[in-house]
């Protein structure tokens, strides 16, 4: 244990400082000695720590998502060198620095919790075998000996004898109920939170291996704790069931307002903003401008839910822009394209007149050529129809050598063509034999 403590003297004394801190305040509003006091202590320890791997949970959501999005790849490279395991690594790498991606990104905050978890089971520990550690001399050292929560000393474990737990003042008894008891709250907690993950928080349109292996660590890592919980101190056991329910919570709020695209937490998130958007008729706050700026942008990539929500705002008479903001649109019923973004309104077109059937043309030919030979009738010579007979009279207008005179034109010029008949001579049916 001397080796053990001499590795981790760097971080031992810092925690030991930090709970020293967090019990002089406590300790001025409960008693230096109680439970609450060092309990609050530990508490605020965690917190303190939690709030300063904020940046890497960030990098743990970034690395899941583009993990999750890097799965159907994976299993395309796995299939095709199911029988090269060296090549199967090399084409992972590669696939890993192409995409900027990396599995251990993943793991960094628990990685980073590691050292913290076990500085203070050292401390603990060392509290419960009566030895000094860090800035924790001989009067806080006595002090924390005296602590008890619930009934339990802070030091004492499951698997302690009952010498031991008598030694430190409380029987065997009170602290096998409270440490099960932070034990199975410890186990749930951390089941509800993997679960939580898989149930609403994940893309299910992608049927992957990594989800199988997230299924699998939502049970295993529940019994881990369970078994391991026994052999950790009272205090270790509060430190470890905070962080859990911090976890719990951190994660609540991020599949509440950032959902994984294609989970079913983003459907019924672009629903609550779907409804926001249609009652005030914009996006309100910056958040809701970057969602709906990034759903624009991806044009046919939208998954079902993106899709929905852009032909939702479409009917409303509503338009997302590119830079996130949402305005009316100019057409009472804009019409949304396959891709869910809504087409330009085309310019109407111009409507061509009705093409008359060719039995009504000819009638219409007929008629005119007969009003126009109206002068002959006046005159007491009558003329034949022109659309059955071949006109003798050259193309020139000057008059052959027939008897019939041909009958003027009215008003010097050429008949004006009826709607739908083409200008013009009009060709004969059948030429007439001469």
């Amino acid at each position: 244990m001397d080796t053990i403590a001499s590795l981790f003297s760097f971080i031992t004394t810092p925690v030991s400082w930090v709970i020293v801190q967090f019990h002089k305040l406590y300790g001025a509003i409960f008693g230096p000695d109680t439970g609450w006091a060092w309990g609050l202590s530990i508490v605020s320890l965690v917190i303190l720590i939690r709030i300063c791997l904020i940046p890497l949970f960030v990098k743990q959501i970034k690395a899941t998502r583009a993990m999750q999005t890097l799965q159907p790849e994976m299993k395309k490279i796995q299939e095709r060198y199911k029988n090269d395991k060296q090549r199967q690594s090399e084409e992972m790498m590669k696939l890993y620095k192409e995409t900027g991606t990396n599995p251990l990104s993943s793991c960094l905050p628990i990685l980073a919790q590691s050292p913290f978890f076990f500085a203070l089971y050292h401390v603990l520990n060392s509290i419960a075998s009566n030895d000094t550690i860090g800035v924790i001399n001989n009067r806080l050292l006595e002090s924390a000996q005296k602590a008890h929560i619930f009934g339990a000393p802070l030091a004492a474990k499951f698997t302690d004898s009952s010498s031991k737990v008598e030694a430190l003042g409380s029987s065997i008894t009170d602290v096998r109920i409270v440490t099960a008891i932070m034990i199975v709250l410890m186990s749930l907690s951390q089941f509800y939170t993997q679960r939580q993950l898989m149930t609403k928080n994940v893309d299910t349109s992608v049927k992957t291996p990594f989800m199988q292996q997230q299924k699998m660590l939502m049970y295993v890592f529940p019994v881990i704790f369970a078994v391991f919980g026994i052999n950790f101190p009272v205090g270790v056991l509060v430190y470890w069931l905070t962080t859990n329910l911090w976890t719990m919570g951190q994660q609540m709020y991020v599949i509440h307002n950032n959902p994984t695209p294609g989970s079913k937490a983003q459907a019924a998130y672009l629903e609550r903003l779907y409804k926001q958007v249609t009652h005030h008729s914009a996006a309100r706050n910056r958040r809701d401008r970057a969602i709906i700026k990034a759903i624009v942008a991806k044009g046919r990539d939208r998954n079902e839910y993106e899709r929905k929500f852009i032909n939702g705002l479409t009917k409303a008479g509503l338009a997302a822009q590119t830079d996130g903001t949402v305005t009316k649109s100019d057409s009472a019923v804009a019409v949304a394209t396959e891709d869910g973004s809504p087409a330009p309104t085309a310019a109407p077109k111009r409507q061509q007149p009705k093409r008359q059937p060719k039995s009504k043309r000819q009638s219409g030919g007929a008629k005119t050529s007969s009003s126009a030979g109206g002068g002959d009738a006046e005159g007491g010579t009558s003329s034949s129809p022109t659309s059955l007979s071949k006109s003798d009279e050259p193309q020139g207008g000057k008059p052959s050598g027939s008897t019939e005179k041909a009958a003027p034109k009215s008003g010097g010029g050429r008949s004006r063509a009826q709607s739908g008949q083409r200008k013009g001579p009009q060709r004969p049916k059948s030429p007439t034999k001469k």
